[in-house]
Formats: structure tokens, C-alpha cells, sequence
């Protein structure tokens, strides 16, 4: 499911028209691929009311289009600008912070479509408009409502490339929930799912991930095309473990990458998880193999 859902997100960014069916169809939207874009409008709720279209004296890079959110007295209270953007009229409506009152919801694409460069933007109207974070659109993401009817975000993140093509780049999950307004990453709290044979992403992880393929993982510096469904479960399995702060798992699942290139994978894999997991990353980059 990973490899398809990753692959048809870079090859959106190379054909649009070929994989838009593949894609929801926002019923207000504004596209820099699009000959036409007419301004549209959408009413919310409690006077809000949703503006969206090209923006104008754009400079046709990355200021395009452009969506605001409008009081009943006319002023602007919300603003989002991008190459593409669209009114998400699937998820806005939801209580993704727990207040009880809804929220909006946009898509603001700030690549130019490449790579799947596309986050949502919350917004909430109560008690006074204020965006309350972002989400990038790395990979999939999920919206979810536990057994409490609280929102739990599931969201693909990436890890660290260079030993397969950008189409398997590693991929694991994160979980958040909303706490005060914020995102907060409660990973672990879902491991125990996770990391078992009812995820299916574990099931395919697994089903690459035998001792006769992992005694084939590159002992060179150079990715291999027929390898990278291999090497791609394996890191993706070393990041589900670390998002799952198991960090003796993940430091001796990793200890099976082939000596010989196992200093450039961690080192690749330290910086791609530096900024989240400062101390296993400088605990990779000490490690003896790596100095």
C-alpha cells in the first residue's frame, strides 16, 4: 500500500492531469495547472464566509492562489497563499482541537506540486479566528476520532534517502493529538498497533524484511534498483521503531545494515532525524562503526 500510495504522490508532481482522478475533488479550488480559475465563495458559519481564487499581482512563484476568510464585517481574519490552494470541504466542519465549535480547513501547496509539498491548514473561529497549525502532506494523512471522540492525527513521515529512488523513500507513522490548541506527538501510545501484524504497513514491512533479503541489503554506497523494496522496509522499520522512542530496538535492528556502508547509512540516518531525535542521532553518529 506504502510503495503505491508514495509512488502515485511523485508522479503527481511530474503528471497532474494523469493522476487527478486519483485525488478528491475539492469543489473550490484554485490550481497554477489550471487555465481557469474563477474566484469562488463559501459560506460558513456565524457570519465567516470563505473567498478563493488567483491571487492578484502575482508573481506566478508560489503566490498564485490565494484563500481568506472573511467576518461579517468584511475584514480579512484568515489568509493562506500558494502555488495551488483549495477550500477542504471534506474535513472542515470537524472539532480537530476539542473545544467543541468546528473548524476550517485548506490545503496549501508551497512546491509547485513537487513531491507531494502540500499541508492542511487549521483554522479555528472560536472564540476569535486564529489558524492553529499545519500539517504537512509529507505522505498520507488521516484524520481519526478515538473511542472519547477526540481527533488523532495519523501522519507518514519521512526518513532518510539516498540508498532508494525518491518513489521508496522510507516512510513510517507518527500519531498526534491535540493538546492546547498544538499538535503533540503521541506515537508511542499507538505502538502496540503499530508494530503488529494488524498494521499493514507492518504486514508488508515484514513480508520483505526475511533473513535472505536482509543478507542482500547494498554493502556499497550505490542504491540498487532491484534491492530498494528491501532497503526501503528496512529503514522504514528502524524509523517506525525510533517514532516509537525504542531506541535499543532501532539501534540493533540497524546494527544488520552490512558493515562495509553501514557508517553512510547512519550517518544519512542521523540527519534525517536530527531535529526530532537529537540524542539517537548523536548516538548513531558515535557509535564505533560510524567514526
Amino acid at each position: 500500500m506504502r510503495r503505491m500510495l508514495f509512488l502515485s504522490c511523485f508522479l503527481s508532481s511530474l503528471f497532474v492531469p494523469l493522476v487527478r482522478a486519483q485525488v478528491p475533488e475539492y469543489k473550490i479550488s484554485c490550481h497554477r495547472s489550471r487555465d481557469h480559475n474563477p474566484a469562488q465563495k463559501q459560506k460558513l458559519w456565524d457570519g465567516y464566509e470563505v473567498s478563493l481564487g488567483p491571487a492578484r499581482n502575482t508573481q506566478g512563484d508560489g503566490d498564485n492562489c490565494t484563500a481568506a476568510i472573511y467576518n461579517a464585517a468584511g475584514k480579512v481574519v484568515f489568509r493562506t497563499t500558494g502555488y495551488s490552494v483549495v477550500f477542504d470541504h471534506i474535513d472542515t466542519g470537524r472539532d480537530f482541537d476539542g473545544d467543541g465549535t468546528p473548524e476550517v480547513v485548506f490545503k496549501t501547496d508551497t512546491g509547485g506540486g513537487n513531491h507531494c509539498c502540500w499541508a492542511y491548514n487549521i483554522v479555528s473561529l472560536s472564540p476569535k479566528p486564529r489558524k492553529l497549525f499545519d500539517i504537512d502532506e509529507e505522505g498520507l494523512v488521516r484524520f481519526e476520532k478515538d473511542d472519547a471522540g477526540k481527533m488523532v492525527i495519523w501522519k507518514f513521515t519521512g526518513g532518510p534517502g539516498g540508498f532508494t529512488s525518491e518513489a521508496r523513500r522510507p516512510f513510517a507513522q507518527k500519531v498526534f493529538r491535540v493538546r492546547d490548541g498544538k499538535l503533540v506527538d503521541q506515537t508511542p501510545e499507538f505502538c502496540t498497533q503499530i508494530l503488529s501484524d494488524a498494521d499493514e504497513e507492518f504486514r508488508d514491512d515484514s513480508r520483505q524484511l526475511t533473513p535472505e533479503n536482509i543478507k542482500r541489503l547494498p554493502a556499497g554506497p550505490k542504491w540498487d534498483f532491484d534491492l530498494e523494496d528491501i532497503v526501503s522496509a528496512f529503514l522504514s522499520r528502524a524509523l517506525q521503531l525510533v517514532f516509537c522512542r525504542q531506541y535499543e530496538q532501532a539501534m540493533n535492528f540497524l546494527d544488520q545494515w552490512p558493515a562495509a556502508s553501514r557508517p553512510e547509512m547512519k550517518k544519512g540516518f542521523a540527519q534525517s532525524i536530527q531535529q526530532d531525535y537529537p540524542e539517537f542521532a548523536a548516538r548513531l553518529l558515535s557509535s564505533p562503526d560510524t567514526k
